[in-house]
This record gives structure tokens, sequence and C-alpha cells, in this order.
């Protein structure tokens, strides 16, 4: 087995495993639940799962998408949010970032892009299930990103390491005030917000991860992304006119887009 296929094997599990307990954060945190007390069990019937119950992919498959215990159906985002940050474990390793300085450490790198990936994954699904970002998520993914800019950066010398720090400051500042400008306008303008408070936090953790350039890129993918999903689903009748869409999960993968292509690939795309 090659070193490529080994590190992308080591990913896919890796990224499964968490996946699986992204799953808990989803479900847990909305309903004020611990996420480590009681142990995992179905939220049909309460049974506690054992472990070959609970392993990552593999248990959905071998009982059918049914609990072992009650027969209720086991719900087919689990796998899928697994399969997901399975594939996110890989593209960690593979991704090209240019939000960290010219030669940040390879293995740091790694491992701050799988935790970007990977705290995004519980905004996306809670949002989408509740049109909330919980401002907790938000503030500590914005700190550890400011963080991992810190260390990422320092480590490339001093002046590279402060320019980063302020660089990426300045963008989560920016990410906050300017979507919470926009929502303003759109509430004195049309009598009611075009995004939520949610959404500006959620802006300046992108910020903080991937400084002024890669926020201005994600947010151009959100808005464009946003734009076809909600003029598709309005036009098809299943969006209301005046029904709200959810744009933290477009923020989202725009931000997880330019982090693992890079600045200059959508700078390409988005203004060739």
């Amino acid at each position: 087995m090659s070193d490529a296929t080994s590190l992308s094997l080591v990913g896919a599990l890796l990224g499964a495993c968490i996946g699986s307990f992204l799953n808990v954060v989803a479900w847990r945190l909305p309903r004020q639940e611990s996420l480590i007390w009681p142990a995992s069990h179905c939220p049909h019937c309460g049974t506690k799962l054992a472990w070959h119950e609970n392993i990552p992919l593999l248990s959905w498959v071998v009982l059918r998408g049914r609990c072992n215990h009650c027969g209720a159906p086991i719900a087919l985002r689990y796998p899928m949010v697994e399969l997901l940050t399975a594939g996110l474990g890989v593209a960690a390793i593979w991704a090209t970032p240019t939000a960290m300085g010219p030669s940040p450490h390879a293995l740091g790198m790694v491992l701050a892009g799988g935790l970007l990936l990977s705290w995004l994954i519980p905004l996306v699904l809670i949002d989408l299930d509740r049109l909330w970002l919980p401002e907790p998520l938000c503030r500590h993914g914005l700190l550890l990103g400011l963080t991992s800019t810190a260390l990422l950066g320092f480590g490339q010398g001093g002046t590279i390491g402060r320019m980063l720090l302020f660089q990426h400051l300045l963008a989560a500042a920016a990410g906050l005030l300017g979507f919470e400008a926009v929502s303003g306008l759109a509430q004195r303008l049309l009598g009611r917000p075009a995004l939520g408070l949610g959404d500006a936090k959620l802006a300046a953790l992108l910020g903080a991860w991937l400084g002024l350039a890669g926020l201005g890129l994600a947010v151009a993918l959100a808005v464009v992304g946003g734009a076809l999903v909600g003029g598709v689903g309005r036009i098809s009748g299943r969006l209301g006119r005046h029904e709200p869409l959810a744009f933290g999960p477009f923020l989202a993968l725009g931000g997880a887009a330019v982090w693992l292509l890079g600045n200059q690939t959508w700078l390409a795309v988005l203004f060739p």
C-alpha cells in the first residue's frame, strides 16, 4: 500500500469517527443536552447502544437502518454525515489552502483543516434543522481560528505571524460588522432582516480562518449558491415567497471550498 493510500485511509477512518460524534453534537446541542452523558442510545426507546452498534457507517448497514432493540428506523442522515466527514478527512490531507502564509507546517495545516471542516458540520446541520447558528459554536470556532492562525503564522517567523494574525482579526471584524450592517439596512428598507445575526457570527468565524481575501471569496460563493438554490426553490414552488432560506450552509460550503482549493483557484473561477 502506497503512502498516499495509507494517508487517505487514515483520514477517512478518523473522519468517519469524528462524523459519528458530530451527529451527537447536532442532535443534542439544540436540545441543551450533555454531549458526553448519557452514552449513545436509541432516541426512540432509550436503550444504550453496544460498541458494535455504534461503528460509523458499518453498523447502520449491518442493522439495515433500524434499531436493534425496538426496530425504529435510524435516519439516513447519520451514515451520510459520517460518509461526508470521511471524505472531508481525506480532502483535508490533500487540500491546498493559501490562508496561512507562504510556508506553514504541513501537518499543522492538515490538523487545522480537519478542525475547521469538522467544526462547520454541526453548524450546517443545526441551521438546516432550526434556522439557528449556536453562538457558542461560532465564538469558539472563531477563537480556534485565531489560535491556529497564530500558531501557524508565528511558526514561519515573527513578521509573518503578526501580519497573518492582524489580517485574520480584521477579517473576523469585517465579517461580523459587514453582515450586521447588511441585515440592518435590509430591516430599514424591506421591513425585515435579510440575514440572521448567526450568519454574521459565522462570517466572523470564517474570517478568523481565511483572512480578508478568503472571506470575500467564501461570501461570493455563498451568495451565488444561495441565489441559485433559492431561485430554483421559489420557481419550483418548494420555497414560499417569504419563506426563509438558511444561509449558514452556503457560507460554510463557501468557506470549506476556499480552504480546500485556495484563493487563486476561486479567483480564476469567479473572475476569469
